[in-house]
């Protein structure tokens, strides 16, 4: 009962900040540090990842929760008296999905991601009523199968129209302080609020045993990198194209925009390619910069009868977004139609992935093995499980029947028969595949 009149007293904190921001939509927020107290970063702290690998300092989750009461009275008074300290992030290098490259990750102290999810809820409260219906990633209530269902029906109700296909390089290390705080002091002049997150943007990287100091770019794996990011692209982007953009177009214009990736639909050609030539610029304008060979405009409406291939030129009536390929299909009575399946090389990452697991596993008890791979398709079937995908989960499916009967099948000692895994479906079976975001309206689906 406490627990829960705690939150609803948070939320209520949150809502009257919120109320404020839609009743004040130009003005700045002066006072919001006293909004948190111990209560609200007792919220702050359940609500974040306790399995995670420890930061610069070594403390772990359960070690910080040995006298949580007594560390969140020393946070909050430290970080009210500006005495907080933001540590460096720890950062890591993991494999990329070709298994050829690496993507760095930064790893924050415990106490860190406390405070910063603490300041991350504040901030969404601020930034939430304003922020656009096009932009979905990392947002509370969206997700990015509510993306891309918008981009199914704005792509059904132009009858496929053009598309930019944007891609921004290194947009969360190119990120620039100076503009993002900027942005910042349009809504948020709390002293406190904005002493820390300067911290933040200026605690530095270490990496082995080295600390850098980047001038641009955003608190790497911070829990209040996202919201940072999408301030700065709601400033950069979103209210450019709702301002400026979509009013000067002869047809209609959409943007789809997910954290940093987005695509943007045009029911008309020209409007496309007068939007290609001064996006860069617009971007450029804040140190960011479009991939140029992942950056393009490309045809997408639907075939006719007269034309159904692919378009002459070189244009393409495909484009991949948030995993999936986008193209034109048939519906069971067969009309023309836009349909998704899993990008092809998601698709061979995600079952080199499994094999490699089966490989590194296969010795471990059956009951775990098949736990483990159960939690795996589940997974992959809770993302990918869309409507018009069903031949790509049944390969996911098939694939990992295979390689799991093939790798216990390598087993050390006397090699046993392949019959002797005869029943393994019998004793074992594996989640079959299911349409888990049927998002397709029921007449489209006839």
């Amino acid at each position: 009962m406490e627990r829960t009149a705690g939150r609803e007293n948070i939320s209520t904190r949150l809502s009257k900040i919120a109320e404020l921001s839609r009743r004040y939509p130009q003005g700045p927020h002066t006072t919001l540090a006293h909004h948190i107290d111990v209560d609200f970063l007792k919220e702050a702290y359940r609500s974040t990842r306790k399995n995670g690998a420890p930061g610069v300092d070594g403390v772990t989750a359960d070690e910080y929760a040995l006298n949580l009461e007594g560390n969140l009275a020393d946070l909050l008074e430290r970080f009210k008296s500006g005495r907080y300290f933001a540590p460096p992030v720890r950062r890591v290098h993991i494999p990329k999905g070709d298994g050829r490259k690496t993507r760095p990750i930064g790893i924050p102290a415990f106490e860190d991601k406390i405070l910063q999810r603490a300041v991350t809820m504040v901030l969404e409260a601020v930034y939430e009523p304003e922020f656009i219906g096009g932009s979905y990633g990392f947002r509370p209530g969206r997700s990015a199968h509510d993306a891309l269902q918008a981009i199914w029906k704005t792509t059904m109700s132009f009858d496929g129209g053009w598309v930019i296909e944007a891609d921004i390089e290194s947009f969360f290390d190119r990120l620039d302080h100076g503009h993002l705080r900027e942005f910042l002091d349009k809504r948020v002049r709390d002293g406190v609020i904005r002493r820390v997150i300067g911290k933040w943007l200026n605690a530095g990287v270490m990496e082995n045993g080295q600390l850098y100091h980047p001038e641009t770019g955003s608190p790497q794996g911070g829990v209040v990198s996202p919201i940072l990011s999408n301030i700065y692209l709601h400033e950069v982007l979103d209210l450019w194209f709702v301002r400026e953009v979509r009013p000067r177009m002869r047809g209609r214009a959409e943007l789809v925009r997910y954290a940093d990736d987005f695509v943007i639909l045009f029911e008309l050609r020209s409007d496309a390619e007068r939007v290609m030539e001064y996006l860069p610029k617009r971007l450029g304008r804040y140190g960011l910069t479009l991939h140029p060979e992942k950056t393009r405009i490309l045809r997408f409406e639907r075939p006719g009868e007269d034309d159904p291939d692919e378009p002459p030129n070189g244009e393409s009536r495909t484009f991949d977004f948030l995993g999936l390929t986008h193209h034109w299909g048939k519906s069971r009575k067969g009309k023309p139609i836009v349909q998704r399946r899993t990008i092809r090389s998601r698709l061979a990452r995600a079952i080199k992935r499994v094999s490699e697991w089966c490989r590194f596993n296969r010795h471990e008890p059956m009951k775990l093995q098949h736990e483990t791979l159960q939690a795996k398709l589940h997974g992959h079937y809770s993302y990918y499980g869309i409507t018009g995908n069903m031949r790509a989960l049944r390969k996911m499916y098939a694939a990992t029947r295979r390689v799991w009967r093939y790798w216990l099948h390598r087993r050390g000692g006397k090699r046993n028969p392949f019959a002797r895994y005869a029943k393994l479906d019998a004793y074992w079976p594996l989640a079959l595949p299911r349409i888990v975001h049927s998002v397709l309206p029921k007449a489209a689906k006839a």
